[in-house]
């Protein structure tokens, strides 16, 4: 989880700054008990607390402590890159509140911006596979969840009705949109040309916090697809990069218009959705990781006392709860990237102006959460490739048992005929095993 401190919008210049920064911990200024006369009998803290992987302070650049955007990008980037080269699947998104940097985050300028910082780095690798042992390829595309519906950014879409997509479930894949459209690049400033494209036709609106405030989820998907020879056999390692940028929070204002208010209860509704989701998560692994300590704790003790009566697995005795990943397109579509096979990244947003005390405090509990969620993420790797590398390993494990009982017979006197031929057997298995996959292919 990544904590952003962005400088003070103009609208909020009136506020003091009530938060700072050490190291990797964020402290709050409570101004709720700073306002009261009393405060001195008043039992909450004063200063709140939260620490995360990183936090970083661009309000003034004067401060020593200021962190620039190169700094920013270079670490949000490489921790990108380092994951899609290996064949992990990537998810990175921002959350705040409107105003707060989450479009800039992502998507602010040429220059430094998260997707170019990575484009740039996937299109340097692809020229170094100069070699023909190696190559790849990269796909995008880009959508946009707008009042529950989806619209495809990259394709011209009928002005009467743009949201005609829908959302579908493999039950191998996960969820996807049904006729998006994935569009083939062999260089950067093809990527360039799409994502500009798609970021034109975003719907953005003047609320009382910014003037071209996102009214709608975008989600940028980056398909980069590896193909090497690995044990004489072609091989391919797929890694999927989501870079989602959310629309932001802001309370609902009775002087907006109707359209204004049903896009803003819509907005709420997909990012309350996704606390929920991201709560349900993160109690999930909690318990699941003391089960997994109390059952560990158990077996030792069961070990030490094999005589005392079996206490069975705690594990089970607490059904996980239940993730309502369907509510909301938006979590829908994440389902992988929340809580399955993805290294998912946070950025959390804030402004450190006492006007945003309420939601600089409920993003911090947001990213507080989302910090807890433990995933599984896999190497995304052909099946017949990866069963002959670990049949080989076994092979090799096999054989230098053999060795070692070879070893043994030689220097003593008994001889565990039956043991040797079962290793020798398992030996012969498992490379029938691996000639039968060459066969095949």
């Amino acid at each position: 989880v990544f904590v952003y401190f962005h400088a003070v919008r103009k609208s909020a210049e009136g506020g003091r700054v009530i938060v700072e920064v050490d190291d990797k911990v964020a402290k709050v200024r409570n101004i709720k008990v700073d306002s009261r006369l009393d405060s001195t009998w008043d039992s909450r803290e004063k200063i709140v607390a939260f620490s995360f992987d990183y936090c970083y302070w661009s309000v003034d650049p004067e401060d020593p402590k200021y962190a620039s955007q190169e700094m920013v990008f270079q670490d949000l980037g490489t921790s990108v890159l380092s994951g899609a080269f290996r064949g992990y699947n990537i998810c990175l998104f921002a959350y705040g509140q409107t105003g707060s940097g989450k479009t800039y985050t992502m998507m602010g300028t040429p220059v430094s911006y998260t997707i170019h910082f990575t484009l740039r780095g996937l299109f340097s690798r692809k020229d170094d596979y100069s070699d023909q042992t190696a190559s790849c390829r990269v796909k995008v595309s880009f959508l946009e969840i707008y009042n529950e519906r989806v619209r495809d950014l990259l394709k011209q879409s009928d002005r009467k009705k743009p949201y005609t997509l829908r959302v579908r479930e493999h039950p191998e894949t996960g969820p996807y949109v049904q006729g998006l459209t994935q569009h083939l690049v062999t260089d950067y400033k093809q990527v360039v040309e799409l994502l500009e494209e798609g970021i034109a036709k975003r719907i953005t609106a003047a609320t009382h916090i910014h003037n071209a405030s996102s009214r709608s989820h975008a989600i940028f998907t980056i398909h980069y697809t590896q193909a090497i020879l690995e044990n004489n056999l072609p091989s391919e390692i797929a890694s999927k990069i989501n870079l989602v940028d959310l629309a932001g929070s802001e309370r609902a204002d009775p002087s907006y218009c109707k359209d204004r208010i049903t896009e803003g209860a819509n907005i709420n509704k997909s990012l309350v959705t996704l606390g929920i989701v991201i709560s349900t998560l993160a109690q999930n692994s909690q318990m699941f990781s003391s089960c997994q300590s109390i059952n560990t704790i158990t077996s030792e003790g069961e070990s030490s006392h094999a005589d005392s009566p079996s206490t069975g697995s705690i594990s089970g005795t607490r059904r996980p709860a239940y993730i309502p990943y369907r509510d909301s397109i938006l979590t829908w579509l994440l389902k992988d990237s929340l809580g399955g096979n993805s290294k998912t990244i946070m950025i959390a947003t804030i402004s450190p102006a006492s006007s945003s005390y309420n939601e600089t405090m409920s993003t911090l509990r947001y990213a507080s959460n989302a910090k807890n969620i433990i995933n599984k993420p896999r190497v995304n790797e052909d099946a017949n490739v990866k069963l002959i590398r670990e049949l080989r390993e076994e092979i090799d494990r096999l054989k230098t048992m053999l060795m070692s009982f070879e070893l043994v017979r030689r220097n003593s006197s008994q001889l565990d005929d039956d043991r040797d031929g079962n290793l020798t057997e398992l030996v012969l298995q498992n490379e029938m095993k691996v000639c039968l996959i060459y066969l095949m292919l």
